[in-house]
C-alpha cells in the first residue's frame, strides 16, 4: 500500500497536478452541495421567511430592488444581477449564505481574507421587506387618498364603500383605543394620527404577507423594533411634555421614598425599555409562528412525497391542506388581532407614563 501511495506522488511529496484539480473541484461542488440539495423545509423557510435581495410576491421573483454598498466608497447597482456582474461583489460564498461578500475575498482557515471581513462596511440596500413597507404605505396612502376625495366631493353625504371602512375603523381606534387610555379628549386628538398609522400600517403589512407567495415584514425584528422604538420615543415624549420632567422623573420612584431610589429608579428604567421590548417580540413571534406552522404543513406533503413515495404524499396531502386552511383562516384573525394589539398597548403606555396626570386637561389644552 505504501508504495503505490508513494507512486501517485512526485519526488517533492505533493500530489499531481491533476488530483489537485480534482480535489479542489470536489471541494468546491462540496461547499456548494448544501445549497443546492437542502432539505424541502429548510427551502421554504428561507424562501418564504427570510429577506432577499429581489421582490418576491405571488411566488416570482423579480430583480428589481436596488443595490446600495457603503465599502471603499459608495457601490450602487441597479439590482443584484448587475451588482454580481460588476466582478466586484457576488451573493453566493461559502460560509455565507446569502449575504453579500466580495468577490475577491475567497478564503479558507489556512488562508484567510486579505481584506479581513470579506462582508462590506454597510449594506444600505433596497431589501424585500423594504420594499413590502412601502408597499404598505402606498395602498394605505391611496385609500385615504379616496376616502378624503369622497368627503371633498360629497361633504354632507353619508359615507359609503371604503370611505365607510375607514371612517369606522378611525372611530373605534378613536374610542375604544385612544381616548379610555391616555385621558383626555385634547390629548386624545393629538395621539390619533400616530396611532391610526401604527395601526393601518401594521394590518396593511400583515395582509400583504398572507398572500400567495408573499412575505410578512412584520416576521422580521428590523420592522418590529422601528415600530417599537417609535412607541418608545412617543410615550417618553408625551409624559415629559403632558406631565414635565419633574413629574416623569418622581414617576420613575414608582411611588415609593426618595431614600429607595438607588433601587427603584433602576427599576423603572429598566421597565420603560421593557415595554417597548416586549411589543416589538409580540408582533415578530405571533407574525413568525403563524407562517412557520402553515409552510411546515404544507412541507409535510414534500417530505412525505420525498422520503415515502407519491403515494404516501398524496395521502397526506388532504389533511395537511385542511390545516393549513384552518391555521391560514386563523393568520388572518391574527393579523388584525396583532395591530390592534399595538396600538392598544402603545396607548395604555401612554397612560401609564402620565400616571396621576393622565386625566390633567391642563397641559394638554395650553400645548
Amino acid at each position: 500500500m505504501s508504495n503505490d501511495t508513494t507512486a501517485t506522488k512526485h519526488h517533492d511529496g505533493h500530489a499531481p497536478a491533476d488530483h489537485t484539480a480534482a480535489t479542489a473541484a470536489a471541494a468546491h461542488d462540496g461547499a456548494h452541495a448544501p445549497a443546492e440539495k437542502k432539505g424541502v423545509f429548510k427551502t421554504l423557510m428561507d424562501d418564504n421567511l427570510g429577506d432577499h435581495h429581489e421582490l418576491n410576491i405571488f411566488f416570482q421573483h423579480a430583480k428589481v430592488l436596488p443595490v446600495i454598498l457603503v465599502d471603499d466608497g459608495v457601490h450602487t447597482y441597479a439590482n443584484i444581477d448587475a451588482m454580481e456582474a460588476s466582478g466586484e461583489y457576488t451573493m453566493h460564498h461559502h460560509g455565507h449564505g446569502h449575504h453579500i461578500v466580495r468577490a475577491h475575498a475567497e478564503h479558507t482557515e489556512e488562508q484567510p481574507c486579505p481584506l479581513g471581513d470579506p462582508s462590506p462596511g454597510l449594506d444600505l440596500s433596497v431589501t424585500n421587506f423594504v420594499a413590502y413597507e412601502w408597499i404598505a404605505m402606498a395602498i394605505c396612502t391611496v385609500l385615504f387618498m379616496m376616502a378624503r376625495r369622497r368627503y371633498q366631493a360629497n361633504p354632507t353625504a353619508a359615507p359609503k364603500g371604503i370611505q365607510n371602512v375607514l371612517e369606522s375603523v378611525v372611530l373605534y381606534v378613536k374610542e375604544q383605543i385612544v381616548q379610555p387610555n391616555v385621558g383626555t379628549v385634547a390629548r386624545a386628538h393629538r395621539l390619533m394620527p400616530y396611532i391610526l398609522a401604527l395601526f393601518f400600517f401594521i394590518l396593511t403589512l400583515n395582509l400583504v404577507g398572507l398572500l400567495p407567495g408573499g412575505h410578512a415584514a412584520t416576521g422580521a425584528l428590523g420592522v418590529t423594533s422601528a415600530l417599537a422604538l417609535s412607541a418608545f420615543l412617543v410615550v417618553n415624549y408625551i409624559a415629559i411634555k403632558d406631565a414635565g420632567i419633574g413629574s416623569w422623573g418622581k414617576h420613575l420612584l414608582g411611588g415609593a421614598p426618595v431614600f429607595l431610589a438607588p433601587i427603584m429608579v433602576p427599576i423603572e428604567i429598566v421597565s420603560l425599555f421593557t415595554k417597548p421590548f416586549a411589543l416589538m417580540i409580540r408582533l415578530f413571534a405571533n407574525m413568525t409562528a403563524g407562517h412557520i406552522v402553515l409552510l411546515s404543513l404544507v412541507g409535510l406533503i414534500f417530505f412525505f412525497s420525498e422520503s415515502m413515495g407519491e403515494v404516501v404524499g398524496w395521502g397526506v396531502a388532504p389533511v395537511s391542506v385542511a390545516f393549513s386552511v384552518f391555521i391560514y383562516l386563523l393568520e388572518l384573525l391574527v393579523a388584525f388581532l396583532q395591530a390592534y394589539i399595538f396600538s392598544m398597548l402603545t396607548s395604555v403606555f401612554v397612560g401609564l407614563a402620565l400616571g396621576d396626570h393622565a386625566h390633567d386637561d391642563h397641559h394638554a389644552h395650553s400645548h
